[in-house]
């Protein structure tokens, strides 16, 4: 069966009474604990029971969150106010201009500006702080020259591929030129042919270097030399 509901109201029996004053104390507890945890909230619970025993809990310190709860309740009945609204501002504004005034004198001093009023404690924390600095400067700097340098290689290794793909395609084409010679001349050496036209192919190493070229050159005409230039041959003198 499913559980009644109670009524809310004051419990007459004293002993009823405490037994559910100490189960709800305990759940209420319970379930402050969990919002300060999953909620990462500043809780407080004070309770006081019929007898006057006290019993609390604060994630924090009890006394911090009712200093909190003061301040806070403060400022709110405050900025109802129109005079202590413009006070609120007024004291706002004279504390922002304290928290800039400081932060240009610790520039100043990060600068070498203005040293004159520094112990020498106050130097050497001057120090260690600007040594600090100047570590996590250098470690980003080391950090950008590793990725720049890896991104290079990166690149490089594109390139090499893409210098492989073209060196496959120029071999490629250079035996597809060498069957269509062979084709067109048939075995004939490379010689020479009707038009007078001597082709030349000169195969180099391209295996070992990744930008091989073919050379292919077309030498000049042979100029035809008359029959009655041509020499007689010891043969013809002696006939």
């Amino acid at each position: 069966m499913g559980r009644g509901k109670i009524a809310i109201r004051r419990i007459d029996n004293s002993t009823s009474r405490q037994v559910t004053f100490s189960k709800r104390r305990k759940g209420l507890i319970k379930k402050a604990k969990e919002l300060a945890i999953l909620c990462d909230a500043e809780v407080g619970v004070t309770i006081f029971s019929s007898t006057g025993k006290l019993y609390e809990f604060a994630n924090t310190s009890m006394k911090a969150v009712i200093e909190r709860y003061s301040k806070s309740k403060e400022q709110h009945q405050d900025l109802m106010n129109p005079t202590s609204e413009v006070k609120f501002w007024q004291r706002e504004a004279a504390m922002l201009r304290q928290q800039l005034h400081s932060l240009q004198e610790n520039y100043r001093q990060l600068m070498g500006e203005q040293l004159y009023g520094l112990s020498v404690k106050e130097l050497e924390n001057l120090e260690n702080q600007l040594e600090m600095s100047l570590n996590c400067v250098r470690v980003k700097k080391g950090q950008i020259f590793t990725n720049e340098i890896q991104e290079l290689n990166r690149k490089k290794e594109l390139i090499h591929q893409e210098n492989v793909e073209l060196l496959k395609k120029e071999n490629l084409i250079r035996h597809e030129n060498l069957d269509l010679y062979k084709k067109v001349y048939g075995t004939r050496p490379y010689g020479g042919n009707e038009n007078g036209f001597n082709i030349r192919f000169q195969e180099q190493e391209s295996q070992s270097r990744l930008h091989g070229s073919i050379n292919l050159q077309l030498s000049p005409p042979m100029h035809h030399i008359p029959d009655y230039q041509i020499p007689a041959t010891r043969a013809s003198k002696d006939k």
